[in-house]
């Protein structure tokens, strides 16, 4: 039996229209900010996005509900200031729009301990700024025998790295923009208990692409192209007036 032209027509429709109605879960992320270890009294917050332009997050704590915020370009932030030892725990937050929770996130733990190790230093090589495809070494240098160092880029959910004191560097064998951010480090030993030192200063890595170094090059050859046209006027002037000059007589 075959299907009228219309009844086909009104299928595809409502096919369509059950698609826009019922979108596909949007993909969420969940970090600190900044990252790392916090200090009783300290503050952090907790960043929750979506590539959504309307809806709520709400955020949860060890499974239970704490608060809702609505988005605002894209993102949630939610603070949480003078810290203590019952704000630990594994939060996570859920994505709703109309009311109905279309997606939950990744979960984040936060930690609050005493800093007693010093501060390190975190540095990159061979610069803050890079090409894309260039290979690339952070350092986290800390002033202590044994201590291990956790790697961080904002925006991450996990340390990208934990660097100990026999292999105190992290390479990217060949950068590209993704690796772009800000970076930290902050380091720990372990005996009877972890012992944590402070998070660095930040250090922020950037990555250009393959196509600014390229039009970066265009522009520069065009400026020498027109300093040499220029150059060339200036020394054609010159022979001119030379030949126009009287001879002795």
């Amino acid at each position: 039996m075959v299907l009228p032209v219309t009844h086909v027509l009104a299928f595809g429709a409502w096919l369509v229209a059950q698609s826009k109605a019922t979108p596909s879960a949007p993909s969420i992320s969940i970090f600190l900010k900044p990252p790392g270890v916090i200090p009783p009294g300290g503050s952090t917050t907790i960043c929750c996005s979506c590539q959504r332009d309307r809806g709520n997050f709400v955020l949860y704590k060890d499974g239970r509900q704490l608060r809702t915020l609505e988005l605002r370009g894209s993102r949630a932030e939610f603070s949480i200031s003078n810290v203590t030892q019952k704000d630990t725990g594994a939060y996570n937050c859920h994505y709703l729009d109309g009311g109905i929770v279309l997606a939950r996130s990744e979960t984040v733990e936060v930690m609050v301990q005493e800093f007693h190790l010093p501060k390190p230093v975190l540095s990159v090589l061979p610069g803050h700024e890079v090409a894309a495809g260039a290979h690339v070494i952070f350092h986290c240098t800390i002033v202590h025998s044994s201590a291990g160092c956790f790697l961080y880029l904002e925006g991450q959910v996990k340390a990208l790295n934990i660097l100990s004191k026999e292999r105190d560097y992290f390479n990217i064998s060949r950068v590209h923009e993704g690796n772009g951010g800000r970076y930290s480090c902050q380091c720990f030993t372990k005996n009877a208990s972890f012992k944590w030192s402070a998070v660095s200063n930040t250090l922020d890595l950037v990555v250009r692409g393959y196509a600014d170094y390229t039009w970066v090059n265009v522009v520069r050859l065009a400026l020498g192209a027109v300093v040499l046209v220029l150059l060339g006027l200036i020394v054609a002037e010159a022979m001119c007036s030379h030949r126009r000059r009287p001879g002795p007589r």
